[in-house]
């Protein structure tokens, strides 16, 4: 493994700490609130936490998130910086507004450490998409690639990171104000499901329906078909993430497999609180290498 610089990333890949730190990439925790208590951002180190989060959502409680501050990059940043050179891939900014901080604070570490490096890379992803992306990284990390040659793969390919998603319980959009009350009473009374997707600036785009589940799974693998690298011969990582639905993830991969992807990686995933404090207990989310993401 090259061990020249150091790759970094927010908590909201979400991917088990055990597997990201196992990988040798330290983790700058995002926060959520609950009547006023704050929590971090789990990445399924205590199920516990996992299960109490979900218990306030039922039981009516809007968890409230805001973005990581300067001051919270720079702690982060500057112990790094201590042992050498460090390449951030940071939360999409169709997300959060958090890297322009991480990229303030980068500027400001400058001064105290002119002799090192530090890209912050705004990865235009979200969720186990971002984690995907982190995770390639870090292949080409430990195959040896400068930190430079890494920058610029992650420039390249960050746009091709697909993230197809949908929702049987539209509750969660409407309390975070993502969809009106109308439209998600509407849907909920029609079993509507908005079938979504993140565009090339990393910002969430629903651009169709489905009613139930069933059809909503179909439509989101028809999707697939259209962009995935490969076709049915994708051998890459093919992430299926849910917020606390397992039973839905498995009929997609179901779904999948059935569609004839047998050579891909599958693998399932679970999506963390933060990114389920804005999407909901019942969303599931399918991210993989495919075309160059559209506006």
């Amino acid at each position: 493994m090259n061990s020249d610089y150091i790759l970094s990333c927010e908590s909201t890949v979400d991917l088990p700490y055990s597997y990201i730190s196992g990988r040798n990439i330290p983790v700058l925790f995002y926060t959520y609130t609950v009547d006023g208590k704050e929590y971090y951002d789990d990445m399924e180190r205590d199920e516990s936490a996992r299960k109490d989060f979900f218990q306030q959502i039922n039981d009516g409680k809007l968890p409230a998130t805001s973005q990581i501050n300067e001051f919270r990059y720079i702690e982060f940043f500057d112990e790094l910086l201590q042992k050498g050179d460090v390449i951030h891939i940071a939360l999409g900014t169709g997300m959060t507004p958090s890297v322009r901080n991480a990229w303030d604070a980068a500027k400001k570490l400058k001064e105290k450490y002119p002799e090192r490096k530090l890209i912050v890379i705004d990865s235009l992803c979200s969720c186990t998409g971002y984690g995907l992306l982190v995770d390639s990284a870090a292949d080409l990390r430990d195959e040896g690639k400068t930190i430079d040659e890494v920058a610029q793969w992650i420039e390249e390919n960050k746009g091709k990171v697909h993230h197809q998603f949908f929702t049987t319980d539209l509750t969660q959009f409407k309390r975070s104000g993502r969809v009106s009350g109308p439209v998600a009473l509407v849907g909920s009374m029609l079993g509507i499901c908005p079938i979504m997707h993140l565009n090339s600036e990393g910002r969430i785009i629903s651009y169709g329906k489905a009613r139930g589940k069933k059809a909503a799974i179909k439509t989101t693998v028809d999707e697939i078909m259209k962009h995935i690298q490969d076709g049915e011969n994708y051998t890459g990582k093919l992430l299926i993430s849910n917020a606390n639905c397992p039973e839905t993830a498995q009929a997609c991969k179901e779904a999948l497999e059935a569609r004839g992807f047998t050579k891909a990686d599958i693998q399932m995933t679970r999506i963390g609180m933060v990114i389920s404090a804005h999407c909901g207990p019942e969303t599931v989310a399918i991210f993989f290498y495919g075309d160059e993401r559209t506006k």
